[in-house]
């Protein structure tokens, strides 16, 4: 992870986590983009969630 990506995400906090606030908005950035990065290299490793692999004559 670059420090200039962080530095980015830490200056660009969602207003949902602007308006919960933090101490430390580099290090809460950092925890956003491991946890967004994990998730992106493994889509199923997020709590809950799970792929389906459906043809569309499978859905409703």
């Amino acid at each position: 992870m670059t420090d200039e990506r962080t530095a980015r995400r830490a200056a660009d906090l969602l207003p949902e986590e602007t308006t919960a606030g933090s101490d430390d908005p580099q290090t809460q950035a950092e925890a956003i983009l491991a946890d967004s990065d994990e998730r992106e290299e493994h889509p199923g490793a997020a709590p809950g969630s799970f792929r389906e692999n459906r043809t569309s004559d499978e859905t409703v």
